[in-house]
Formats: structure tokens, sequence, C-alpha cells
């Protein structure tokens, strides 16, 4: 085991998956695939989000921002990824390792806040539709966003200020990149009271989010239940499905991850959950609000009308 100093002067080597010598190739394929879907996928709900004013909606805007997290998201660790499973390069010095580790917590915690924005909005859709316009100004949605945003990055900096002032040993990381669990394990101090603090920032940052949503949803299924028209109840479950995907797919990995007890937490099984959430989901995303979208269909047939001509 190395000291502490040792560890910030010659950063961390990312294990990654050496563990499975064999799956190395597969997943080096199948990963690049995925990450140029989710910059296809993200970046074109962008793009059409802005191109096509049907789309200059609450709706629109808020799934703008989530692509954006997810473009950022995946690009904060896929691309080390790569390079960990071309054998390149398996390290990681500790300025990079602590910039990516606040990175990637400050995308997390923001969308899990955004998500909770979205909810609310299907909400309003939903149970408040003579009032919907009203209720989602466009100044409300901007505040709404700049929240998302600020209370994401307060809570990485809270957590990773916290992970960084523990005392660390050792500098092999058994994951493809800087994960708060794994650096838990590095700890070699009894850090209990540090680790508990930390604990109940990631369960406010997920549990209170995710209560909140629940809750949307369940008024929303009540307004539902009391819709009489068979059409009208269709319409309105489709409004919130793709929604309610998301945050299953989304809280479901995260929660699995993040809140776990140190002792508990499984590396192995932790980095192919961290496939999911950092490479499946983003991809997944611009698929689940689209498929059965027309207006995006029509606004992505429209603008390759346009190009044709």
């Amino acid at each position: 085991m190395r000291s502490k100093n040792t560890s910030i002067e010659d950063g961390f080597i990312l294990v990654g998956f050496s563990d499975w010598p064999q799956l190395e190739f597969t997943l080096f394929a199948f990963i690049s695939i995925f990450y140029s879907l989710t910059l296809f996928g993200n970046t074109s709900i962008i793009a059409l989000s802005r191109l096509d004013p049907r789309l200059h909606t609450p709706m629109y805007f808020f799934l703008c921002h989530l692509s954006f997290l997810d473009l950022c998201y995946t690009t904060s660790t896929v691309p080390q990824l790569l390079i960990n499973l071309s054998r390149l390069d398996r390290t990681i010095s500790y300025g990079g390792c602590v910039a990516q580790l606040f990175i990637s917590l400050a995308l997390g915690s923001t969308e899990c806040v955004l998500l909770v924005v979205m909810a609310f909005d299907r909400y309003a859709a939903v149970c408040r539709p003579l009032h919907y316009t009203t209720i989602m100004h466009p100044h409300f949605c901007q505040a709404l966003t700049v929240a998302s945003w600020v209370g994401g990055l307060m809570n990485s900096l809270i957590q990773t200020g916290l992970m960084m002032a523990m005392p660390l040993c050792g500098n092999q990381l058994n994951h493809f990149f800087c994960e708060m669990p794994v650096l838990l394990k590095l700890a070699c101090e009894d850090t209990g009271g540090t680790e508990a603090k930390m604990f109940v920032a990631r369960a406010i940052i997920l549990v209170f989010p995710a209560a909140l949503i629940v809750g949307s949803y369940a008024h929303i299924a009540q307004a539902v239940l009391g819709i009489k028209s068979m059409a009208g109840g269709r319409k309105a479950l489709g409004t919130c499905g793709s929604h309610l995907l998301v945050v299953c797919l989304f809280y479901g990995s995260a929660i699995y991850t993040y809140l776990q007890p140190t002792g508990s937490y499984s590396e192995s099984e932790g980095k192919f959950a961290a496939l999911f959430y950092t490479i499946i989901t983003p991809m997944l995303n611009p698929l689940i609000y689209t498929l059965r979208n027309k207006d995006v269909k029509g606004a992505f047939l429209k603008v390759l009308g346009r190009s044709r001509d």
C-alpha cells in the first residue's frame, strides 16, 4: 500500500476491465458504437429543438438540457475508457482524477434535479392543463434549469471536497474512471464520520428528488384515472411514459451504486453497473423520448426535406 503523498504524486492506475482481457476488444467495439449513437442522438435532439418552432415548448427546453447533460456526462468518462480498453494508457493524474470526479458528480447531480423539474412540467401539463402556459412561463423554466445546475454543482463541490480531504492509500482503482465508491475503498484511516456525511449528501440528491417524482406521478395517475375519454387517457400516459422510463433507468442504477455501504460495494459489479448509466442510458434517452413522438418525427422529416432541397 502506498501513502497518500505517493498517490497524489503519481496519480492512479485504472484497472478497468483488464481482469477480463477477452472482453476488452468486444467492449471497445460496442462502446465506440454506443458512444457514437449517443453523440448523434442527443445532438440531434438539441438541434431539432432549436430549429423547429413547434418544439419551442417547456418540455423540449428541458429535454435539450437533459441531452446536453448526457453528452457531457458520457464524454467525461468514455474517452478515458476507450483509451483504457485499447491498452495505450491505464493511468490518470491526481488532478485529472479529481476533475473527473467533480464533473461526473456535478452532471449526475444536476440530472437528478432536472428530472424532478421535468416531472413537475408533466404534472402541470396533465393536472393543470388550463393554467399550463401561465405556470410554465419561459422565465420560470429558465429559473428551474439554473436551480438544477446550481444544485448539482453544489452537491458535487461538497462531496468532492470531503472525498479529497480523506487520506488515501494505494494508487490502483478497480474501475474505468474515478468514481466515488471506488475512491472510498482507498481510504486508509477510519473515516466513518466523513463517509456518513457523504452518504447523507448522496441520499438527499437521490432519494428526495425520487420521492418528489413519485409524488408527481401519483397525482398524474389520479388525474388520468379521472379522464373519461379513453383517447385522452392514452395521450396523457404517452406524454408521461417516456419520462417515467428515463427516471426508472437513471435512478435505479444510481441508487444501486451510490447508496450501498462502502463495505458491501462490489467493484466488479460496480464497473458493469457504471457501463449502464454512463453509456447505455444516455444512448437510450433520445430513442425513448422520440420513438413515439410525432412532433420530433415531424421536425426531423422537415429538416431532412430542407437538406434535400
